[in-house]
């Protein structure tokens, strides 16, 4: 498989985080075996980082990933393995298993990612099938998809508390529906598990408490290897109750985007770092790349144009926003082909299965590349290895690759926090109560 031209803008901090990294892997893993004894990480993730030369950092992690079909198919053989472990994990026993898809039928490129997902469990041993919710779909309707693979959708059939087909009771029913438009009827209090559950579809999740959590996270792992918890963090702050349509709110979203600027200017000063800080204004729920602009100072939230305001103010499925994070933004300085990119990590349990580069040749460095006009390109590297070799340079691709699955993991296991909060009262509380991590004050 060809590899894929990958340059990366090196620095020295970068560097020394990487060799930081590979020289503490024998604790990272004793940690997160630790961590993983303690907490239960989701079915699977996805997380997208940005490599700013002087920061490695998660900016957003999704707990209903869609691109399987974008993964290096060398990596296949991972998967497989980490469904397998995965399932008896959750599922003991477990033999018949339900996905439950977004309900994109005119996309083709998103029911790849369901066949291709479907196909790498039924390698695990599993008998899968997939329900759709679309009340339109009331036989088994088959769809022919781009790459020559077939993808069979079924009605989905209630019986008292189990959820299933016709002639098929799942033990267990996968979501790959991130819930935007709330949770379905036809899917509570059923007696079956779900994953992931359905308390963190966006109806309920919100990115600020994931980063909230993920800030604790930062700050326990830097402590174990004795660096700056910023280098793998990005700052961020919330604005509660905006409404762009009415533009209110927008006072507050300014004064949030300005002490978010100046956190970073202070760290900027710190680390001797020269460029220009930004953020990243997005809803606080929801995906698919959609309600975010990046912003250079506070005068750009105020007074939106028409355009502006429709694009922030709905989501996927209509979700309407009213509550905005603002994110530190880190710049990626990768690019694949002469274009700006970033990788995606994903995961399967507490593993790493594989990954691709989200690549854009419309966006610059400093902006969102999940949007319209993106491709992807699979992580490739010449002999498709993922073990780090720490007698080999600190950029070479598996360490690289090792470096990506640590920060991944960071924000996994927040995610396995996420979850606890969301479906247990006191792991809510203990979330709420929890302190969040020191940042410095303005100057």
């Amino acid at each position: 498989m060809a590899v894929p031209h990958l340059t990366t803008a090196l620095t020295g901090p970068l560097l020394d985080l990487e060799k930081r990294l590979l020289d503490a892997m024998p604790g990272i893993e004793a940690w997160f075996r630790a961590q993983w004894s303690d907490h239960t990480p989701p079915f699977y993730g996805s997380v997208d980082l940005r490599n700013a030369g002087y920061k490695l950092a998660p900016v957003d992690m999704n707990l209903f990933p869609a691109g399987f079909n974008n993964l290096n198919p060398v990596f296949r053989p991972l998967a497989i393995q980490a469904a397998q472990v995965t399932i008896d994990h959750l599922c003991p026993g477990a033999a018949n298993l339900l996905i439950i898809p977004e309900n994109h039928t005119r996309n083709l490129y998103y029911l790849q990612n369901v066949a291709t997902l479907r196909d790498t469990l039924r390698l695990s041993g599993l008998k899968v099938r997939v329900g759709s919710l679309l009340p339109d779909i009331t036989a088994p309707t088959t769809i022919d998809l781009p790459d020559g693979n077939s993808l069979t959708l079924e009605p989905l059939v209630r019986r008292g508390r189990r959820l299933g087909l016709a002639d098929f009771d799942p033990c267990v029913i996968l979501l790959n529906n991130d819930l935007s438009a709330g949770l379905p009827e036809v899917l509570r209090g059923i007696d079956q598990a779900i994953m992931p559950p359905a308390e963190a579809g966006w109806h309920t999740r919100r990115k600020s408490q994931h980063f909230h959590l993920y800030d604790q996270v930062a700050v326990e792992f830097a402590d174990l290897i004795g660096i700056d918890p910023w280098v793998i963090n990005p700052f961020w702050g919330v604005c509660k109750g905006v409404d762009f349509q009415a533009r209110t709110g927008e006072e507050c979203l300014a004064e949030t985007v300005r002490e978010v600027l100046e956190r970073t200017r202070v760290k900027y000063r710190e680390m001797g770092i020269s460029q220009t800080p930004f953020v990243m204004v997005k809803a606080d729920a929801g995906t698919y790349g959609m309600g975010v602009m990046s912003v250079k100072d506070p005068s750009e939230v105020v007074g939106l144009n028409r355009k502006q305001r429709n694009k922030m103010a709905v989501v996927k499925e209509g979700l309407e926003v009213t509550d905005v994070l603002v994110q530190e933004g880190v710049p990626t300085f990768e690019t694949v082909n002469a274009a700006v990119a970033e990788p995606v990590v994903y995961m399967l349990d507490r593993f790493v299965i594989g990954g691709f580069y989200r690549v854009h040749t419309g966006r610059g460095d400093d902006e969102n590349l999940n949007a319209p006009g993106m491709h992807f390109v699979p992580l490739a590297f010449e002999n498709g290895c993922t073990e780090p070799d720490a007698a080999a340079r600190p950029d070479a691709p598996p360490n690289r690759f090792y470096a990506y699955g640590v920060i991944s993991r960071l924000a996994l296991l927040a995610a396995s926090h996420e979850i606890e909060a969301l479906t247990t009262p006191a792991g809510l509380l203990d979330a709420l109560a929890a302190k969040p991590a020191e940042q410095p004050e303005p100057v």
